[in-house]
């Protein structure tokens, strides 16, 4: 998988990946106002199915689509795409930029540390 979503995609997959699975007409119940229309949901959720990001099944006669990448893969991906085309697949570096941008404690980025070494272990 290394295609990238336009923004809009990404805002279905997100809704997708919290309901799980659903038709166009509860995708578009998620979306914030002004909500677009029921065809461009529509056109956006076949062109991800095209993407290979999303799939269906047929429910009387409609479709229940779903996702079918993990929310985790297209996160990491990305990541790795931003580290590769920012910081030169430095982690180091995008890590060191973001504590600046965001002005990060040393006692935030210990306690960060302590959360990923807590999740590592479990």
């Amino acid at each position: 998988m290394s295609k990238q979503l336009t923004k809009a995609e990404e805002d279905i997959m997100q809704i997708l990946w919290d309901l799980g699975e659903a038709n166009v007409a509860s995708i578009l119940e998620e979306l914030p106002k002004p909500k677009p229309a029921y065809n461009t949901v529509s056109t956006i959720v076949r062109i991800l199915e095209s993407k290979d990001f999303v799939d269906y099944r047929k429910e009387g006669r409609g479709h229940i689509y779903f996702p079918k990448v993990a929310k985790a893969e297209y996160s990491n991906q990305s990541l790795n795409k931003l580290m590769e085309g920012y910081f030169q697949g430095s982690f180091k570096s995008m890590v060191s930029f973001f504590m600046k941008k965001n002005d990060i404690s040393i006692q935030e980025m210990e306690e960060l540390m302590k959360e990923i070494n807590k999740e590592e272990t479990s």
